[in-house]
Order: C-alpha cells, then sequence, then structure tokens
C-alpha cells in the first residue's frame, strides 16, 4: 500500500486492540490483493442523544487501480462485531474486483430488444425490427409467454437471434416487459 491505513474515530474512545484488529485485517486484505494504493477505515459511535445508545457503524474505503471500492454502514451493537462484518464485507467487494480484473467473471449479456414492425396473425408469423434496423423473421413458436396471440404491432420484445434459411429469424420472442 502507497501509505498506511487511515483509522478514524468518531464518537469513539480509541483503543489499541480495536486498532490492532483493523491493521489485522487490512493487511490480510493486502495479501490477497496487493494493488491496493490507500484504506481509510471509519468508526462511528452511537449517536449521542440515544439514551440506550445505539449500533456503532463502521465504514470502510479501499483505493485500488480505476476504483474505489466501499463497504457502509455495516452496523451492530459491538463495535467488535461491526467491524468484523464490514471487513468480512470488503473482502467480498475485493474478491468480485479481483475476479472481474483477472477476466474470471463474465458480464451479463442481456437479449437485444426491437419492435414488432409487422404482425400476421392468420399466418402465424411477424417481423421485429432490430435498434440497428434490420429486421427479423419469427414465428408463432418461437413466441414465449405470454404467446404469439397477445403481441401487437409497435409492442417491444426480447428476442434470441439466429440465421434461418432465408435470412435473420427470431428462436424466442418475450415482450420486454416480462
Amino acid at each position: 500500500m502507497e501509505s498506511p491505513p487511515q483509522i478514524q474515530y468518531r464518537d469513539v474512545v480509541p483503543e489499541p486492540q480495536i486498532e490492532r484488529y483493523a491493521n489485522e485485517r487490512v493487511a490480510k486484505l493486502e495479501e490477497f490483493y496487493d494493488r491496493i494504493t490507500s484504506c481509510r477505515v471509519v468508526l462511528n459511535g452511537p449517536p449521542a442523544h440515544r439514551k440506550k445508545g445505539g449500533p456503532y457503524e463502521v465504514d470502510i474505503e479501499l483505493l485500488v487501480p480505476g476504483q474505489q471500492l466501499v463497504v457502509n454502514k455495516q452496523s451492530s451493537p459491538d463495535i467488535r462485531v461491526a467491524l468484523s462484518e464490514a471487513f468480512n464485507a470488503m473482502e467480498r467487494r475485493l474478491e468480485d474486483y479481483a475476479r472481474k480484473q483477472r477476466g474470471d467473471v463474465k458480464e451479463t449479456v442481456r437479449p437485444p430488444r426491437g419492435r414488432i414492425t409487422r404482425l400476421f396473425p392468420a399466418e402465424g408469423y411477424g417481423f421485429i425490427t432490430s435498434g440497428d434496423g434490420h429486421e427479423i423473421y419469427f414465428h408463432q413458436n418461437s413466441v414465449l409467454e405470454p404467446g404469439f396471440d397477445e403481441l401487437e404491432e409497435g409492442m417491444e420484445v426480447r428476442y434470441a437471434e439466429e440465421q434461418g434459411d432465408e435470412g435473420p429469424q427470431a428462436s424466442s420472442v418475450t415482450p420486454a416487459g416480462r
């Protein structure tokens, strides 16, 4: 890490064992991902106006190349529990970030959307115009719930496109609102 971790106390009496624990957890994060540039841990005490006290809150901010990872408002009546839960959440967030950096996580591919521009109910087929303007044929058998009879011209749909014998066709069609 380029700079030592910052541990800030707000309405909390600093305790050496809490600071030691926080530094140990930061070191564990660095063992997992050694490109962390900075870390800030904020320990917030319970609001003073509550008679019974209240939960402690812990916020953690990590700077990594190209991004800031944040865990907000992990709370518990016990400051040690709140701190532990915050670091557990940050470990999960850092693991997700590292997976994306390595390319282990595939991006979610959403089916393309288009509008039904021509519909021939008696013959059981129609055409979808895609976002880039090309037409895609679909047959009534490729329409998923609620079914072909519920489709209307102008309706937005999601579809899966494939190459058919006579050009592009949709292998599945679903109204976009579903």
